[in-house]
C-alpha cells in the first residue's frame, strides 16, 4: 500500500523502518518541526525526521493539516494513514481523506491509559502488563475502534526507558500485522468499551516528586517510571535532587525501619536506605542539582549527612 506515515519520537522510527522493510511505498513522512536542542540550542530534526531523511524519504513538517495538505495526499494516491507519537491531533476532514483512513499505534492495551503517557503512567502504577494497540483513528482522543492488541510484561525493576524501547519493537511487528490484515480485509474493527477506559495525562512537576509518606513499593515505582525521563526528585535542603535509581530489598536488613518518612535510617556501602510511610527504599544512584550521577552513599558522605537527616 501507498503509506503516508507522521510520527515524531524515537518511539516512532521502528514503526517508519518496519512499513520500508515490508515493502510498502511510504509516499511521506510528516514530523514536527526541528527543535533548538543542547547547550548550542540549535534547530535540530526530529528522531523521525532523521530516519526518513536516512532511508532518502521525503519529509514534510506542514503548518496547517489542512485542504491543501489533503490534495497533496490525494496528488500522492496514499492508500492509508500510519500514526505513532506524532503530537498533534488530526482535523475530521483529514480523517476522512483516505480510502483506508487512518491506523494509530498506540502503547497501551486499551481503553486503558488513552491520552499522552501511557508507558509512563503503567509503570508508575506498577502494572505487571502493558502492550501495544493498533486502532483506527477517530476524532476522540484514542477513542476509536481496535484492529489488534499485543501485550508485554512488565518487570517489578523495569524502568520507563526498557518498556519504551520494547513497545517500540512491539509496535512495529504489530503494525506491519496490522497493514497486511488491513489490505485483504481479514481484520474486524472492535469498539472500545468506553465504560473501562482510563486517561494517562502528561506529566507535572508534581508527579516527579518523591512523597516519602507513600509506601515504599509507590515510590519504587514512582523511581522506576521516571528513569530516564523526566526523573523523580525529592528536596534536599531546599535544593533538588534527582532519585535515579533504588531498590526496595537489601540482603541483611530489615524491610523497615523506626524513623519519619523521608529520614536516612542506615547507610550501606553505595546505597542509603530511606524510611516511608510504609517500608525502607533504598537510593542507589543520585544526581545533585548542576552535578553528575554518583551513588547515593557517595553522595550523603560527600554532602557529611548521615542517619537522622531528612529528605523532603
Amino acid at each position: 500500500m501507498r503509506v503516508v506515515f507522521m510520527g515524531t519520537p524515537d518511539f516512532a522510527v521502528p514503526t517508519l523502518e518496519a512499513i520500508v522493510s515490508a515493502g510498502h511505498t511510504v509516499s511521506l513522512v510528516v514530523s514536527r518541526p526541528d527543535k533548538p536542542r543542547g547547550r548550542g540550542q540549535k534547530p535540530l530534526p526530529s528522531p523521525v525526521k532523521e530516519a526518513a531523511l536516512a532511508m532518502g524519504l521525503p519529509v514534510e513538517h506542514p503548518a496547517k493539516l489542512d485542504g491543501d495538505f489533503i490534495q497533496r495526499l490525494r496528488d500522492l494516491k496514499v492508500d492509508v494513514g500510519v500514526v505513532a507519537a506524532f503530537g498533534r491531533i488530526l482535523p475530521k476532514a483529514l480523517l476522512e481523506a483516505l480510502p483506508k483512513g487512518w491506523i494509530n499505534v498506540h502503547a497501551s492495551l486499551l481503553p486503558r491509559y488513552r491520552g499522552a503517557a501511557p508507558i509512563h503512567r503503567s509503570v508508575i502504577n506498577g502494572d505487571a502488563e502493558t502492550g501495544i494497540t493498533t486502532m483506527l483513528m477517530s476524532e476522540g482522543l484514542d477513542e476509536g475502534d481496535m484492529l489488534l492488541q499485543a501485550s508485554l510484561p512488565i518487570g517489578p525493576n523495569d524502568k520507563t526507558g526498557q518498556v519504551h524501547d520494547a513497545l517500540a519493537q512491539l509496535g512495529a511487528r504489530l503494525l506491519i500485522e496490522t497493514l497486511d490484515g488491513w489490505e485483504k480485509g481479514t481484520i474486524k474493527p472492535v469498539p472500545q468499551d468506553h465504560a473501562q477506559s482510563s486517561y494517562a495525562s502528561m506529566l507535572t512537576r508534581v508527579d516527579e516528586q518523591i512523597q516519602w509518606e507513600q509506601s515504599a513499593e509507590a515510590i519504587h515505582n514512582r523511581v522506576r517510571g521516571m528513569n530516564p525521563w523526566p526523573g523523580a526528585y525529592t528536596m534536599d535542603q531546599g535544593k533538588i535532587l534527582k532519585v535515579i535509581a533504588g531498590r526496595l530489598r537489601r540482603e541483611g536488613f530489615p524491610l523497615s525501619h523506626s524513623g519519619a518518612p523521608g529520614e536516612i535510617v542506615d547507610v550501606a556501602g553505595d546505597e542509603v536506605a530511606v524510611a516511608t510511610g510504609s517500608g525502607l527504599y533504598w537510593l542507589a544512584e543520585v544526581r545533585p542539582a548542576g552535578g553528575k550521577t554518583m551513588t547515593a552513599g557517595s553522595f550523603v558522605r560527600g554532602r557529611r549527612i548521615g542517619t537522622g537527616f531528612r529528605f523532603g
